[in-house]
């Protein structure tokens, strides 16, 4: 079966279950799924139901796709992303990205924890990403461009909006809730990066540390849609004072940045 049959298969399945049309897409990073129970109206589509899709293999990920309205606008939420690092291609890690785009998401909101670079963060810090750098070694529009989606050289000098980042900015302010701002490298995992490396990626310009994101971000772009990206910084990774870290307290701290992250995404889909 081609890609596009796969993309096509999903759409298909996933309108025949479905009674709206999702405006926002939201993809919900480690820890940070309970923002689903806060969607209304919602319809729950298990990943495992879709014809030909990949399966959530990582704790914190539920694995499902949730559809109905958050602050009255309709949206479609990923409770569970995948990464490269499980053994799937990058066309199946942004598969649900194609799938948003051709449901009719013009917005996406992606999310993620990770590690901190910025010796201004702290764990529990919410970080707007303002641009990315790809270490991941590869990228999802290598091979046959989808010209339906997008063109064969999309331009990723803005690849994070500046008008939602703007938006973000303004509505963080107005709701008491304190934000920073910074690069995001992408990296494949399924390790957490040595001293040396981690002091190379500070030097490069790194504010903070993962292993998604920009693949999702790469194939929105080039589908036209905006994007959003925020991280929850989860632990410090600065070289001089690294203490050991487990995905089981990435996720205990997640959970005590969700208030926040809740609020915060809430407050912005409610004006965007």
């Amino acid at each position: 079966m081609n890609y596009i049959d796969k993309i096509n298969n999903a759409v298909h399945y996933i309108k025949s279950k479905i009674d709206i049309a999702p405006e926002i897409g939201i993809i919900l990073g480690t820890g940070l799924g309970s923002l689903g129970e806060h969607i209304d109206n919602k319809f729950i589509i298990n990943y495992n139901e879709i014809p030909d899709f990949p399966i959530s293999t990582v704790i914190g990920h539920a694995g499902r796709f949730i559809f109905g309205t958050l602050e009255s606008k309709n949206v479609m939420a990923m409770q569970g992303r995948f990464h490269f690092y499980e053994g799937y291609s990058m066309q199946d890690v942004t598969l649900p990205i194609r799938i948003m785009k051709s449901l009719g998401v013009e917005i996406l909101i992606v999310s993620n924890a990770c590690g901190g670079l910025n010796d201004s963060f702290h764990p529990g810090d919410i970080m707007i990403i303002k641009d990315h750098i790809n270490l991941m070694g590869t990228n999802p529009l290598i091979g046959q461009n989808l010209d339906e989606f997008g063109p064969r050289f999309p331009d990723m000098s803005d690849a994070y909006d500046k008008n939602l980042i703007e938006l973000c900015e303004k509505v963080s302010s107005n709701h008491g809730i304190i934000v920073k701002s910074g690069v995001y490298t992408g990296i494949t995992g399924p390790y957490y990066f040595s001293k040396a490396e981690l002091q190379m990626l500070i030097i490069l310009g790194s504010d903070a540390i993962g292993m998604s994101t920009v693949p999702e971000v790469i194939v929105a772009r080039h589908c036209g849609m905006r994007t959003l990206g925020l991280s929850c910084i989860t632990d410090m990774a600065i070289p001089d004072t690294l203490v050991s870290i487990s995905h089981e307290q990435v996720l205990k701290i997640a959970e005590a940045a969700k208030p926040n992250f809740i609020k915060l995404v809430k407050a912005f889909v409610a004006e965007v």
